[in-house]
């Protein structure tokens, strides 16, 4: 067994609105798609990185009482958790075939800081970064 970080999550308000885009947009495939009553644990993966997996869920119980769900789905639509970083060989053509498949981006590519990368917004307001790596 390898100790370290498995799974990483993010709040999205529509697990199934989220499970077409991080797969049909970004390219992620489903990892595990589980339900226990209203609570679902959907997890999805990069295909070249098998180690590490991006929960998709929502605020709810257990995770957090009702009132805090509301407030938690409203400060992911303004766009206040930190943004997320996807690694890709080439941002231009990442960009491209991302825009493609209907990606909104925030931010067209830009050279910065020794690389280039762009900035997008899933359907519920959490940010991404798509950074060239070096």
């Amino acid at each position: 067994m390898k100790n370290g970080v498995q799974v990483a999550g993010i709040y999205v308000h529509d697990q199934d609105e989220a499970l077409q885009f991080y797969v049909e947009k970004l390219g992620f495939q489903v990892h595990t798609d589980v339900r226990n009553g209203s609570f679902r644990w959907l997890t999805v993966q990069y295909p070249d990185q098998t180690g590490f997996q991006l929960g998709l869920f929502r605020p709810q119980e257990p995770l957090v009482d009702e009132a805090t769900a509301r407030r938690l789905d409203e400060a992911v639509a303004k766009g206040a958790m930190p943004p997320l970083v996807l690694v890709v060989e080439n941002c231009l053509e990442a960009f491209q075939g991302m825009r493609e498949r209907g990606v909104e981006f925030t931010q067209e590519p830009t050279n910065r800081y020794g690389s280039v990368d762009a900035s997008f917004r899933d359907p519920f307001g959490n940010g991404w970064k798509l950074v060239e790596a070096r």
